[in-house]
């Protein structure tokens, strides 16, 4: 195992922050898992302790066929943010900004430098693109904030990736996954494996999240060059582990088994492992998805489960201002999976309290909510 610790800039005096990376095995094929990048998410840092170690056991039995690179900590900036006695790990809060939007867009600027070189030969056109990323990082200016340096130390690792795993969480949740359409048959094993409820499936959310960056500009360079094969040389997805409070021993265990053989069989692991279980979750047009609001303030009580599959009109969550005696049942307005729901209890309007994957598309333009 090598370790790698990048020292981020622009750290305030007297003090000093930085990334580090675990590198395990050897070979042209990568794997790039990361955990936590919502610092207040925390079932995929454990997970990734878990993960760290079984990698080193697996490595020392020299059964890794492959690079795996693991950064259990994906944020130190926002796990240094408290707020009496709260851990606001989700935006910084210098600026506000969500820590896992507004990446680095890679495809245009790979595309002006590699355009006319892109021909028939997939695997020479993946290694030329791969190049290219890397002179796209090499020649911005300097970052102008640690959240920027931070953003490209964690893309410019993931970029070169053939699976790329962002480990997070939501409030109260079934596990779920986020990834492009195209790459859910590929999928499906690490959903089945993980007992996952659904997965979300767009090729763009909005807001330019880890995983798309990752994926997106494939496909994109795809489109931008149909006369050369250039195929989906990066497979990346959001993993939502669950609920914020999932870090039980046997949960992290159980979370890390399954990714390691998802990666076993894809061919980065050798050995036996069991195989995936025959049954897994739809997948389901992120389009699809319908998050309901409290039409007003008051105390939640939530009548449905995380999980759960609902039908349109059954009764998600009351909403009860004791000062007026008003109670408002919210009702959910599409039949899907009820896949994550708040975790607070007094809310106001304008604040998701629930939200429900659907079969059928209705939403456009940005998907994700801040």
């Amino acid at each position: 195992m090598q370790r790698i610790d990048h020292v981020l800039p622009w750290s305030h005096l007297g003090s000093e922050r930085s990334l580090s990376v675990f590198r395990y095995g050897a070979g042209s094929r990568k794997v790039y898992i990361q955990a936590s990048l919502h610092a207040d998410e925390l079932p995929g840092m454990r997970t990734a302790w878990e993960l760290k170690l079984r990698l080193n056991e697996l490595e020392r039995q020299g059964r890794l066929q492959g690079v795996i690179e693991l950064v259990p900590v994906a944020n130190p900036i926002g796990l240094d943010q408290h707020l009496q006695g709260n851990h606001m790990g989700r935006f910084e809060l210098g600026s506000g900004k969500n820590f896992n939007r507004a990446f680095v867009e890679l495809s245009a600027p790979v595309a002006a430098l590699v355009g006319e070189r892109l021909g028939a030969d997939a695997e020479a056109n993946v290694a030329l693109i791969r190049q290219a990323m890397a002179q796209v990082f090499e020649e911005l200016p300097a970052p102008a904030s640690q959240l920027e340096a931070l953003h490209r130390l964690l893309l410019r690792h993931a970029c070169d990736a053939d699976i790329t795993l962002d480990l997070h969480c939501d409030f109260d949740a079934a596990i779920h996954l986020y990834a492009l359409p195209q790459h859910w048959p590929q999928w499906q094993s690490l959903a089945a494996r993980l007992q996952a409820g659904v997965a979300l499936l767009c090729e763009d959310s909005g807001g330019s999240s880890f995983d798309e960056s990752c994926s997106t500009p494939w496909l994109r360079l795809a489109k931008a060059f149909p006369d050369a094969a250039i195929p989906a040389a990066n497979l990346a997805t959001t993993l939502e582990l669950g609920s914020m409070g999932d870090t039980r021993v046997d949960q992290a265990q159980a979370n890390c088994e399954a990714i390691l053989g998802f990666l076993a069989e894809q061919g980065f692991i050798s050995g036996e492992w069991p195989a995936a279980p025959s049954e897994c979750c739809e997948g389901l047009p992120f389009e699809g998805t319908e998050y309901l609001f409290a039409p007003h303030h008051g105390v939640v009580s939530f009548l449905r489960n995380a999980g759960e599959w609902v039908e349109q009109g059954d009764a998600l969550f009351e909403v009860v201002d004791p000062l007026q005696d008003r109670v408002t049942t919210v009702r959910a307005g599409t039949s899907g999976v009820l896949f994550a729901i708040d975790r607070g209890r007094y809310t106001e309007p304008g604040i998701w309290q629930a939200k429900v994957a659907g079969r059928v598309p209705f939403r456009t333009g940005k998907l994700t909510n801040d």
